[in-house]
């Protein structure tokens, strides 16, 4: 079973509730999705016990002493990545079309590694991650991976939690593809609203069964209410509503699972969104 925890955008506690998701269900296998933004593990002291370089894309490069400036590397680029006949590595998209026109082959493809991959041990069940490289893009095969990696330290079938990627991009569609449900962690705003929209369009594309709740849901009861009549309307399951709370900062602040604050007003609401959601995966 593996559940997609997502957001239409990021700083709606999508990351905390997924985290609490995981201590509460206890022994299960957490993939950071969110690539450009990895926080899962800050919460945890783990182990990496693997590590490994993950080639994303190729880029041109040039060999100058062959290079006899001809010049046609550059009118064919339609990236404007070559200028004065040198490449900016950071706009080539590696199309390798300056490299079919180059008559001395003076130019080649070349891997590039956009990320470090790390499985990391915690005391119960382990972490998928990556580490960008700085400059490079989140990509849909590098979520595929990480989600393949987690799935290979998955023996016992063990419920696999995933912190996706904000938006509905491409790093979203490749966690939500194959996945069993999603959870939307939304917002009490009109931008909330809007995000969810997208989100929702997003899921019922993929015939991804999808449950919502609510983060914060009292700044804005009117707002929240709206929310969750969008909600009933597309037939979706609203799970829960969790009210603000300033334990949620401490928690970021000392690097804690909201769930070791059982006073937490917070944590009890993602407690009953825990039963609610076992209810309806389970």
């Amino acid at each position: 079973m593996e559940l997609v925890v997502l957001s239409g955008k990021g700083g709606t506690g999508k990351t905390t509730i997924a985290t609490a998701l995981s201590e509460l269900a206890q022994d299960v296998v957490r993939i950071d999705c969110d690539v450009d933004a990895p926080n899962f593990y800050l919460f945890y002291n783990g182990e990496d016990i693997e590590s490994k370089g993950f080639i994303g894309s190729k880029k041109a490069v040039m060999n100058e002493e062959l290079c006899i400036k001809c010049g046609k590397c550059q009118d064919i680029c339609r990236f404007d990545a070559i200028d004065d006949l040198k490449i900016n590595s950071f706009l080539c998209e590696g199309c390798g079309a300056c490299s079919l026109v180059c008559p001395q082959n003076a130019i080649v493809l070349e891997d590039e590694k956009i990320a470090d991959t790390f499985i990391t041990q915690l005391d119960k069940g382990i972490i998928s991650r990556a580490e960008m490289e700085i400059g490079s893009d989140g990509s849909g095969k590098l979520i595929t991976h990480l989600r393949k990696n987690g799935k290979a330290f998955n023996k016992d079938e063990k419920l696999v939690i995933i912190d996706g990627s904000p938006g509905i991009g491409c790093p979203v569609i490749s966690s939500i593809t194959g996945s069993d449900a999603v959870l939307i962690v939304t917002e009490p705003t009109k931008s909330g609203l809007e995000d969810l929209m997208r989100v929702v369009s997003l899921c019922q594309y993929f015939g991804i069964f999808t449950m919502v709740c609510i983060n914060k849901h009292d700044i804005n009861i009117e707002m929240s209410l709206e929310i969750q009549n969008f909600v009933n309307k597309q037939g979706l399951k609203f799970v829960g509503k969790i009210p603000y709370d300033d334990t949620v900062r401490k928690s970021i602040n000392e690097l804690k699972p909201i769930t070791h604050y059982k006073e937490s007003i917070a944590n009890k609401a993602i407690e009953e969104i825990w039963t609610n959601v076992k209810e309806n995966i389970f």
